[in-house]
């Protein structure tokens, strides 16, 4: 890989870890502020609510200049969510304008991939990223979990930092130098070369050019397989984050601290299964790791029976080596589909406005379910059904779309 890859791989994870680790301060910030239970899985939402609202726009926002400035300019907007986090607005609404700034960040990191590597790399590609944002995950979850126990909070103050009055601020001022250091990997990120298109200044062209492209790869045989694949992916992913740590709580008698934790495991799990799956299959492989995503529904239903805190951690490691491995080779597939169709940042804008869909309707229901009082292990189960069924369905949906290339290539055969 040239240099050029590492660095962006490197101002992937910086801010990746900051986003993270922001996630576990709020959740702490949220129960210090005594809110309602059902606020904790609406951080998701609030975060998410930018790449849904705006996914027409960033994508040809991302196309139409340098992919490192798009990087630059979103990572600026989080840091500005994190000042506003820091000067006391309310988690829920500085949350959601770091997921604006993560909203445009997006179409320009996966998209400069396509643009900057050859397709025969994207698999590989993708398996160090995803691996690296996992582990980012990983390290940010875990870090946020350390900055709100009691002992690091008051260490953090002794250190004196400017203008922090309390723990909440002191731990996110280490946060916002995270994105500081990810803003400075943008800076020497290299132009690509490639053509942009200019940035159209009508919304109502923008969004029906957003429309078209959303038609376009939900209508493409191995675009619309690879495309349900990672918007379930990433919906099931965000809501097992809320899970876990209420399951943690309820089942182990874990703290949020510990929890944060549990969450690194699972994290952990993805990045072995995104390396293995790297490693092991090609891009023309990539329809071949689809029962797995049967079989991490299922193993999620066995969190209902664990009490203790080494099986729940090799369970944990299971369900992310699961999902790691069947996800990485449907992204690259989804972005060399996309790339081919309509563009790196119009197809990554798309694949966002899916999943982060997919992320709202999953964590909205985790919080309304909550709210009604069901409890842990009976939401457990409906999510790991849900999940298995939702892959069979799309199993089948691909065995469908295959017999129909065979049958139709079997008449062309036939009239020559």
């Amino acid at each position: 890989m040239p240099l050029g890859f590492y660095i962006i791989m490197a101002a992937q994870f910086f801010s990746a870890l900051a986003d993270n680790a922001l996630l576990i301060i709020s959740i702490a910030m949220l129960r210090d502020m005594a809110a309602p239970s059902e606020f904790e899985p609406l951080l998701k939402l609030f975060f998410t609510l930018s790449y849904v609202g705006l996914a027409a726009f960033v994508g040809a926002f991302a196309d139409s200049m340098p992919k490192w400035r798009v990087m630059l300019i979103s990572n600026t907007i989080k840091i500005g969510g994190c000042l506003m986090l820091f000067l006391g607005s309310h988690p829920l609404l500085a949350y959601a304008v770091i997921g604006l700034g993560a909203a445009a960040y997006s179409p320009a990191k996966y998209g400069i991939l396509t643009e900057y590597l050859p397709h025969r790399l994207l698999v590989v590609a993708n398996g160090w990223i995803e691996g690296l944002t996992v582990g980012a995950i990983i390290i940010g979850t875990v870090m946020g979990g350390i900055m709100i126990r009691d002992d690091v909070s008051a260490a953090l103050m002794g250190l004196g930092l400017p203008f922090a009055d309390n723990a909440f601020e002191a731990a996110v001022f280490v946060v916002g130098s995270l994105y500081l250091a990810a803003a400075v990997f943008n800076m020497f990120i290299p132009d690509t070369g490639v053509d942009h298109k200019p940035l159209k200044n009508n919304p109502i062209y923008l969004f029906h050019d957003f429309n078209h492209c959303l038609r376009l790869l939900w209508r493409d045989k191995l675009g619309q397989i690879s495309l349900a694949v990672t918007t379930l992916f990433w919906g099931a992913g965000a809501t097992l984050q809320f899970i876990v740590i209420k399951w943690a709580e309820h089942n182990l008698g874990m703290s949020l601290s510990e929890a944060s934790m549990l969450q690194g495991v699972v994290a952990l799990g993805i990045a072995a299964g995104s390396i293995l799956a790297a490693r092991y299959i090609s891009l023309r492989q990539s329809v071949r790791v689809i029962p797995l995503g049967i079989a991490m529904g299922i193993v999620v239903t066995l969190m209902i029976g664990v009490t203790e805190a080494w099986i729940a951690m090799a369970l944990m490691v299971v369900v992310g080596g699961l999902a790691g491995f069947f996800v990485v080779p449907m992204n690259a597939l989804l972005q060399h589909r996309g790339h081919i169709l309509m563009g790196a940042g119009h197809s990554i804008a798309v694949q966002n406005f899916n999943e982060n869909l997919s992320i709202l309707v999953m964590t909205g229901t985790y919080a309304l379910l909550i709210m009604f009082g069901l409890s842990i292990n009976t939401v457990i189960a409906l999510f790991g059904i849900f999940v298995a069924g939702t892959m069979l369905v799309v199993k089948r949906r691909h065995e469908a779309n295959q017999r129909e290339f065979d049958n139709v290539a079997l008449l062309e055969d036939r009239t020559h």
